[in-house]
């Protein structure tokens, strides 16, 4: 959507944004994952600000699938792969980061913080939350448009405690059809595919719906940022 005036006044916002990049500036990873394997979404959840990327990854796939989407990263160096209920964690070292030059330099230039996961969808599209001034959100938003074709899905004022009600309505739908088809079941008895044929969503909108409500409501039990 085009960026909203009254939304990005003074201030510390949280914004969610979109990217759709050219072929030419996907990662490797992304790109396997839009070529039709079993891996829908891929979650970078964690890594480090230096050359020797070590990454933690997430994929919604079963360990053989994970393993067949990160050998497409040629900077590979060492992998270790843990399968959980319903996807797999990969640990990675890789010899360097193979996000374009421009995308990297635009994120290194701005004047915000990027906050986890970034995740990579087989619709093609990257999505990620920054924190910042509004002006200095501005400019990184004018910049990246430069690059991609960018969508901002949400915005809100950046708080250091989070509001005794951290759940938006749709999170909180998400983990009503979670219950209710058995997701939280030990054993469990429902999938996020269930879930998402409660939301009527795609499987991949509802996974997201539910790790955010997870996360947030985890968040809120404890009192931490």
């Amino acid at each position: 959507m085009p960026f909203s005036q009254t939304a990005f006044t003074v201030g510390m916002k949280r914004i969610q944004f979109s990217a759709t990049y050219p072929a030419e500036f996907k990662h490797p990873l992304h790109r396997k994952i839009m070529d039709g394997t079993p891996i829908q979404r891929a979650e970078l959840l964690m890594w480090t600000p230096t050359a020797d990327a070590t990454t933690l990854l997430w994929c919604d796939g079963d360990r053989e699938a994970t393993a067949a989407v990160i050998d497409e990263i040629d900077s590979l160096v060492t992998s270790n792969l843990v399968q959980d209920i319903d996807g797999t964690y990969a640990f990675l070292q890789q010899s360097a980061y193979e996000f374009p030059t421009a995308v990297l330099e635009t994120m290194a230039d701005s004047a915000v913080i990027f906050l986890p996961p970034v995740v990579f969808l087989d619709t093609g599209s990257v999505t990620f939350e920054a924190v910042g001034e509004a002006t200095a959100l501005r400019r990184f938003y004018d910049e990246l448009t430069a690059l991609a074709d960018v969508t901002i899905e949400q915005v809100d004022v950046f708080e250091r405690k989070h509001a005794s009600s951290p759940l938006t309505d749709r999170q909180r739908a998400a983990l009503d059809a979670a219950i209710s088809v058995g997701y939280y079941e030990v054993p469990r008895d429902g999938a996020i595919t269930d879930v998402a044929r409660v939301l009527d969503c795609s499987p991949s909108t509802a996974g997201e719906l539910v790790r955010k409500a997870e996360a947030a409501a985890i968040r809120a039990y404890c009192d931490v940022d």
